[in-house]
């Protein structure tokens, strides 16, 4: 009999064609779209609440009711007007390379099943260790789902390295602006909460090296273990790049693993400032980048570097009898061996075709027009005597908060004021921006990673907020 999943050629090809045309039209009408898109539980379940049905209905009716209720009740993070969290602008040639490898469903896990799959990520992470002057020979890495995984992949074989099967004495050091994945991370390999040492950072928002110094001392004396600083290179609130150099310094001297946390900024390498910025980088022991992010890869696609890949196969390597028929020779890699899972799809794909047919030059002047795109934006506020910066523009991301100069405002209103000009921004939908905290204080903060967002998006925005700041003040006015 026909399986029960059997189409015709002419019913794919019309299928697939249509959803072609519709991932065109995304990327050609994207700026005519709103980027936010709000909607309740209550509404969700209301439109898609149902049982799943015995029987099936046409295709194009499935995808119609998809392009009516599902794409539009999700925001654009590849809008230019998207300036929240990180967003997320991808590029057409990876999208399709990302059907393609779906299309195909490629296992790259294994070397014999797809051996051309697991080349690509062996070439691909050469590239990156070559950016980032990682050693070629001895060095490795693998492409995780994000960056969160690829946190975690670190500090497990950090933590076999460093501290064998006995851990229960080990201290781990990381900054109260480190990304939220390493605490996670952390907390996932059993380390209770006082083997976690937090480092404030200093006014600059970069680890306190003398107060990080002072907690090893402390540590060693009271018959603790340190055995890793996480450092990172471009945190998400503020870009900000710990003093790398240093840290590794200490490492070196304390015999500590150096992780280097750049699943956001990592990428500015690739730029002048950003690779000044990220000066001694090549020092890690480990190092997070996210191509979903300033590499302008589709989600999922994060990845791991190693300055010795003998360190993740002698963690992650088993060696069950099921896979007995398919392990190759030295050369011949299994990434299943080098991290968690053993069912991987085929990421390097995208990264591979979209490098090839764009070229590095492309991907280095879109990451310097971005950090040069937040440098005119501070100055574009600092020109304003509404603004005041909070956090410089740092790999193009830049806090300030509306204060005008003639202000008298108490903290707690400035903090209200700022709070309620996001949240209106946002309930407009005509673009995405909000709010994080920095010295205690509600600030607004951008993120500009994307190459079609120019100054005019962010005058439009800027002047949008303003027009709501007036409007908050004079009904604060009225009501008293």
């Amino acid at each position: 009999m026909k399986s029960p999943f059997h189409l015709s050629k002419e019913e794919m090809q019309s299928y697939g064609y249509k959803i072609v045309d519709l991932i065109v039209e995304h990327y050609t009408e994207i700026e005519s779209k709103n980027p936010v898109s709000i909607a309740s539980r209550k509404e969700m379940d209301s439109i898609f609440l149902q049982e799943a049905p015995d029987k099936g209905m046409p295709a194009d009716k499935v995808l119609d009711f998809v392009m009516d209720n599902v794409i539009p009740n999700a925001n654009i993070s590849g809008h230019p007007k998207s300036f929240s969290f990180v967003p997320g602008p991808s590029n057409f040639i990876s999208a399709i390379s990302d059907s393609l490898a779906t299309g195909f469903n490629i296992f790259s896990g294994g070397w014999i099943v797809a051996p051309a799959a697991a080349e690509l990520e062996i070439v691909t992470l050469n590239w990156l260790l070559k950016m980032f002057d990682f050693p070629i020979k001895k060095g490795g890495g693998i492409f995780t789902s994000g960056g969160s995984m690829a946190n975690l992949t670190a500090l497990v074989t950090a933590r076999r390295v460093k501290c064998g099967n006995d851990f229960s004495n080990a201290i781990i050091y990381l900054s109260d602006q480190a990304h939220s994945s390493n605490i996670k991370a952390i907390r996932v390999l059993g380390f209770k909460k006082e083997q976690i040492k937090i480092i404030p950072t200093d006014l600059e928002f970069k680890i306190s090296i003398n107060k990080l110094k002072n907690e090893i001392a402390k540590d060693k004396i009271e018959g603790r273990k340190p055995f890793c600083i996480i450092a990172s290179a471009g945190t998400t609130n503020t870009g900000t790049v710990d003093p790398l150099d240093t840290l590794a310094d200490i490492c070196e001297k304390e015999n500590l693993w150096f992780h280097i946390d750049g699943a956001y900024g990592a990428a500015a390498i690739l730029s002048d400032k950003g690779s000044k910025a990220l000066r001694g980088i090549e020092r890690a022991d480990s190092l997070t980048v996210d191509p979903h992010k300033w590499f302008f890869q589709p989600y999922e696609i994060g990845c791991l570097l190693v300055k010795d890949a003998s360190w993740l196969s002698n963690t992650f390597s088993e060696k069950p009898e099921y896979l007995r028929d398919i392990e190759g020779n030295e050369s011949e890699i299994n990434f299943y061996d080098y991290g968690i899972q053993l069912t991987r799809r085929f990421r390097a794909l995208k990264f591979y075709m979209s490098i090839k047919t764009y070229g590095l030059d492309a991907f280095k002047q879109a990451i310097t027009y971005n950090i040069d795109l937040a440098d005119k934006t501070e100055d574009l506020l600092r020109e304003s005597g509404n603004w005041e910066i909070v956090s410089l523009a740092t790999l193009a991301i830049i806090n300030f908060r509306y204060n005008p100069l003639e202000s008298k405002l108490s903290e707690k209103k400035l903090d209200k004021l700022n709070q309620e000009i996001s949240a209106r921004v946002v309930a407009s939908k005509e673009a995405l921006l909000v709010t994080t905290i920095l010295q205690n204080q509600v600030v607004i903060r951008m993120c500009l990673i994307n190459p079609d967002t120019t100054l005019n998006h962010i005058k439009d925005t800027l002047n949008q907020c303003e027009t709501f700041a007036e409007q908050i003040l004079l009904d604060w006015k009225n009501a008293v």
